[in-house]
């Protein structure tokens, strides 16, 4: 297997109008087929850093470099028209992450049956709960073959029924090791199941990266004396 760099973050920089600084000067690199974890206290960066790695935001400065497809789960269904059918969104969703009509036509049958959303997949996805808009927009995601997966706490998505299926979704996603993986949990036994290295996140900076035992168990300890 290559250990050529699926990620590339160099420097990155977010400022705000108001002068704060989201994020400082992140730079690190995941191999390819690596699962890393972002970790941190809400509004260190976390989420930022994602959607700097993905496109979503343009930095102040810095790099992104990647090394190949990739689908962000991130903030579930973004790209929804609320009012289109769950048929017209996943079309929708695949082509805006770069996938063909047809293509996603051979995958329609798989995403439906994961999202269990059954007589509704003809209503507009306006009239769905938010567990039900959540589960179509995880399942559409979920059953692409990327080589980049960005999660950011979707494996909280739907019903104690499908958080378990989502979650034995991700790690069989997860245990592809030609696919490279950063993933954002607040669970620590997630984290220490799923990932290969853990980067703490503080104040918009990355304080720590490193084994995910070592790194966990020093944040811990921070958070424990803070």
């Amino acid at each position: 297997m290559s250990q050529a760099a699926g990620i590339t973050v160099a420097g990155l920089t977010v400022v705000y109008r108001n002068g704060h600084k989201a994020l400082q000067n992140a730079s690190f690199s995941v191999p390819k087929g690596s699962n890393a974890a972002l970790l941190g206290v809400n509004g260190s960066g976390k989420s930022t850093l994602l959607k700097l790695i993905c496109g979503i935001l343009k930095p102040y400065k810095g790099s992104v470099s990647l090394s190949g497809t990739i689908a962000p789960l991130i903030e579930l269904g973004a790209g929804f028209d609320g009012e289109l059918t769950a048929r017209e969104n996943v079309l929708l969703n695949g082509t805006l992450l770069g996938y063909s009509e047809s293509f996603m036509k051979e995958q329609f049958e798989e995403i439906i049956d994961f999202a269990e959303i059954g007589e509704f997949i003809d209503m507009p996805v306006r009239t769905y709960s938010s567990g039900m808009y959540s589960k179509l927009a995880f399942s559409i995601t979920a059953i692409l073959e990327t080589d980049i997966m960005l999660i950011d706490e979707v494996l909280s998505v739907g019903d104690q029924k499908f958080k378990k299926k989502s979650y034995e979704k991700m790690k069989s996603l997860i245990s592809n090791k030609d696919r490279t993986v950063v993933i954002v949990s607040h669970s620590i036994e997630t984290l220490k199941q799923l990932c290969d290295t853990v980067m703490w996140m503080h104040e918009g900076q990355i304080k720590r990266i490193g084994d995910p035992d070592e790194v966990l168990d020093e944040y811990v300890a921070f958070m424990e004396k803070s």
